[in-house]
């Protein structure tokens, strides 16, 4: 099965790879997390302080909160859209 790790874990092991200059099987071992998840999650984190957007679920509070605020937007998008066809059909039944 697969593990699923919460964000707070992934930073820490970002943080001590890139602050304390651990190498990467070094954290792999001590925190029994895969090697490849954790390329993955540097990698992640260089392009969220890039201002990218990355791959998965967002690491640094920055990049949740434009997530968040790009699905609250697509929403309210829909919502226009559902109100603009309502009132075009009601001024339509006026006439």
């Amino acid at each position: 099965t697969k593990k699923h790790f919460d964000i707070e874990l992934k930073l820490e092991v970002v943080r001590m790879i890139k602050d304390q200059g651990l190498s990467i099987s070094n954290v792999s071992k001590t925190m029994d997390v895969g090697p490849t998840a954790i390329r993955r999650w540097v990698t992640q984190h260089d392009a969220e302080l890039r201002g990218e957007p990355g791959i998965g679920k967002p690491l640094t509070s920055d990049q949740q909160r434009i997530r968040s605020l790009e699905r609250e937007n697509r929403e309210l998008r829909l919502d226009v859209s559902i109100l603009k066809k309502a009132s075009a059909f009601f001024a339509r039944e006026l006439k």
